[in-house]
């Protein structure tokens, strides 16, 4: 089993910025890829970023250049982060952070980003 803990979320102004924090705990020696999406009301969850363990990074079209996805292992704890700036109200989102081991999905509970114009 694998937890993971999403924390950062908040109410912030239209150019602002916050980073997203998500930490992964318990059986974590076989995390693959690691992710943010992101679910808007009324829409479909969508993906907002991955960093595989190699260390690649995938990004959706609409934050390119304004968010940054980062991981950092520790002994018993994967981090994984997410920089956002120059956010927009279109932000506005539940954010998700996701891992994968082997065939199995984990979510972590999501954290609330609020974006005002």
């Amino acid at each position: 089993q694998v937890q993971l803990v999403e924390s950062g979320g908040g109410l912030v102004q239209a150019g602002g910025s916050l980073r997203l924090s998500c930490a992964a705990s318990g059986s974590i020696f076989s995390i693959n890829t690691m992710g943010w999406y992101r679910q808007a009301p009324g829409k479909q969850r969508e993906l907002v970023a991955t960093f595989t363990s190699g260390g690649t990074t995938n990004y959706v079209d609409s934050v390119k250049g304004r968010f940054t996805i980062s991981r950092d292992n520790a002994e018993n704890t994967v981090y994984l982060y997410l920089q956002m700036n120059s956010l927009k109200p279109e932000d506005t989102a539940v954010y998700y952070c996701n891992a994968l081991r082997g065939w199995i999905i984990y979510w972590g509970q999501g954290t609330q980003v609020t974006v005002s114009s």
